[in-house]
């Protein structure tokens, strides 16, 4: 090793940030330049912050404001999972996890989500609602005004929320919120929204929940063997990780 620079060992579950031809590698350099700290180095391999746990050089912890020096050989450490945090979390998601969004809400999880705010407007509210920002996009958990983000691993829903359950393991409330609009859910008496109701839907079923911000009225219709089995899952997923 070149004692000049100082050398990067990065755990497995963090390689995936890494461009694919460095994946395979124990170890990575970097060059020491007297000003970056490690954190800075961490982050131009790649690796957003907020998916790195403990960091050590020589056995000793150190944080991201630790300037390194020539020869350090540091560990880098994932999150620990489930991540700790403070208070029961609460979610934002930027525009292209949608779908993540309207699952979350199913299992009754606090989920903000909107299809047109851009990346500042997205740290504004995490920010105000103290709101993890659940993002694939590297450059947002990068900006140094965001108070916690996390990495959403996976292309598929089902993937998604695995990573986002197995990462949080937020307490389940499922059936309770809003998917449209992610507002508390209240039994409402069927005679109350009959005349709005379909033919088939009045005579099929006779209980119903609404949405109180939006109205939005719920039952349990033919879709519903689809959500249980989204629920009975995550609940399995959580099960595991006690």
């Amino acid at each position: 090793m070149d004692e000049t620079d100082i050398h990067l060992r990065i755990a497995p579950e963090l390689r995936f940030f890494l461009p694919s031809g460095r994946r395979h590698d124990d170890w990575q350099q970097a060059p020491v330049d007297g000003t970056s700290s490690l954190g800075h180095v961490v982050e131009s391999l790649g690796i957003p912050l907020t998916e790195v746990g403990p960091m050590t050089v020589g056995g000793s912890g150190v944080g991201p404001s630790y300037q390194p020096r020539p020869g350090d050989a540091v560990d880098i450490a994932p999150v620990p999972r489930p991540q700790p945090l403070a208070e029961e979390p609460r979610f934002l998601l930027d525009v292209h996890l949608g779908t993540l969004a309207r699952r979350l809400r199913l299992l009754g999880i606090d989920t903000a989500y909107h299809n047109d705010m851009d990346d500042p407007s997205l740290v504004v509210q995490a920010n105000a609602e103290r709101r993890v920002l659940l993002t694939q996009d590297r450059g947002l958990l990068r900006r140094r005004a965001l108070w916690l983000g996390a990495y959403v691993r996976g292309t598929k829903a089902d993937n998604q929320l695995e990573d986002l359950l197995d990462r949080f393991a937020p307490p389940l409330r499922p059936w309770t919120r809003c998917t449209s609009c992610n507002g508390e859910l209240a039994q409402v008496a069927k005679s109350e929204i009959a005349p709005s109701l379909p033919d088939g839907t009045r005579r099929g079923y006779d209980a119903y929940g609404r949405c109180r911000e939006c109205g939005q009225v719920y039952w349990r219709g033919a879709h519903s063997d689809h959500l249980e089995e989204i629920v009975r899952s995550a609940q399995r997923i959580l099960e595991e990780l006690v």
